[in-house]
């Protein structure tokens, strides 16, 4: 992860001190936020709450631009523009979900989310070699 990806997301997250979490437990934390944000959006969506449903939605977007400026390209390789593609995908969806007060487009964005923590998830549970 680097320097710049952790400042981005110290400043969009409410989380406490980060000077102690390593770049994995960064990016689970990361992760867990925007799904948080989403879930929380797609609430108001429900609602019919749109400013704070459009206000979520902006925070999920500055975790994902977070996770997005995190990325190493260069040791990443493969994964990195995968995962790269995958969160300018959410992005995009994200987007169009709050112009056009989509749940279905939420929940999209939530469930693609929730396998990549997963993956992360599964990662951490890794014993170190």
């Amino acid at each position: 992860m680097s320097l710049s990806g952790l400042q981005s997301y110290r400043n969009v997250t409410a989380y406490g001190n980060l000077a102690d979490a390593n770049p994995h437990q960064v990016v689970q934390l990361m992760l867990d936020a925007v799904l948080s944000r989403v879930a929380e959006a797609s609430g108001h969506l429900e609602r019919g709450e749109t400013a704070a449903k459009g206000e979520k939605i902006g925070k999920a977007l500055g975790i994902i631009e977070a996770l997005l400026l995190a990325l190493d390209k260069e040791r990443g390789g493969e994964l990195a523009q995968n995962l790269e593609r995958l969160y300018d995908y959410a992005s995009r969806t994200l987007l169009k979900a709050n112009l056009e007060n989509r749940l279905d487009l939420l929940k999209e964005v939530s469930s693609l989310l929730r396998e990549i923590k997963l993956g992360w998830d599964g990662i951490a549970a890794q014993p170190a070699r």
